[in-house]
């Protein structure tokens, strides 16, 4: 199996300030999986435990001279520690910026290249497999070698598309939560009080948060947000519940098949918010069918404007608990 490509600025800019940082969040470990045309890295998909996210790039988001070849439909994964690789990309990135902006090269005649290799290690007689990154510097070319996991066996890689394709998934219900910095400074104040929290999501565009413990029940409601997918008028057009608590308002939204709930784990909760470092302009939570799972949906605007920018996909999902965990 071969991969090759070169990293274009916006690439390294991508990575190494905005996803790598969001993605260390998530977890150390994390599988980087290369396809013809998409690049992924992808967390908990196989385990099923603890808090999945997928990162979906189309390849020209972040390569120029893209060349993959393996004998599994030109499909290749492994597992790589996500730390080492930022920690890689920054060291490297350094002598390259710096050979650049010294007229190296001129224009266009030094890239940052990305390869798989297997070299030997020292005190080893067993080679093990790398990912490289390759660049000039001023006498001779810089490399860093990020040690990653044998790659997947074939049929592996059909278990992590199958799960990649299964988490594709979409709940019927997505509000939009603008305010992302908001949301997660009462999730950081929620997180001391207890380990559960409720979340109840209705096609009103009502998103309500509550944990309660013993001593104490605190809890947040944003109220007519934009809302993607099945929805519905509020009773009375929104008025008639307008004197009854979020509490009550949320309850009668569930006994009228308006609205789900479902209880994740507050640290789960807390930590898809860090998906905030890779800059999203916004996000959609939904919770998907038969309370199945929290899904939160980052979405990227093209630079200046308010479209989507479809070259790039980063979504959690959470696992639910059972209601009596609490």
């Amino acid at each position: 199996m071969k991969f090759k490509a070169s990293l274009t600025d916006n690439g390294v800019n991508l990575l190494e300030k905005r996803i790598l940082p969001a993605l260390d969040k998530m977890g150390k470990i994390c599988h980087l999986y290369f396809t013809r045309d998409h690049t992924f890295f992808l967390h908990n998909l196989l385990n099923g435990d603890g808090v999945q996210s997928i990162a979906q790039f189309r390849k020209e988001a972040l390569f120029d001279d893209y060349r993959i070849s393996s004998q599994n439909d030109d499909r290749i994964a492994f597992a790589i520690d996500l730390s080492l690789l930022h920690k890689a990309l920054r060291s490297i990135l350094n002598i390259y910026t710096e050979f650049t902006s010294h007229g190296g090269g001129g224009p266009g005649l030094n890239q940052l290249q990305i390869k798989l290799v297997k070299k030997l290690p020292a005190h080893s007689t067993q080679p093990m497999p790398f990912l490289t990154f390759e660049t000039k510097g001023y006498k001779s070319a810089v490399i860093q070698d990020v040690p990653i996991s044998k790659p997947l066996s074939r049929a592996d890689v059909a278990e992590l598309q199958a799960a990649l394709d299964a988490s594709q998934e979409m709940p019927r219900t997505l509000v939009r939560v603008p305010n992302m910095n908001q949301l997660e400074q009462f999730v950081d104040r929620m997180k001391h009080v207890g380990d559960v929290i409720n979340v109840s999501i209705s096609k009103y565009g009502d998103l309500h948060l509550q944990i309660s413990t013993s001593l104490i029940t605190l809890g947040a409601e944003f109220r007519k947000l934009q809302v993607l997918g099945e929805q519905a008028e509020a009773p009375g057009g929104g008025e008639g519940d307008q004197n009854l608590s979020a509490q009550t308002r949320h309850q009668r939204a569930i006994q009228r098949g308006d609205a789900a709930m479902v209880q994740v784990s507050v640290k789960h909760f807390f930590k898809s918010l860090q998906c905030h470092l890779a800059k999203p302009d916004c996000a959609f939570y939904g919770i998907a069918p038969e309370g199945a799972c929290l899904t939160v949906i980052f979405q990227f605007f093209v630079p200046g404007t308010h479209q989507t920018d479809k070259s790039i996909c980063l979504h959690c999902r959470l696992p639910v608990l059972d209601p009596g965990s609490n």
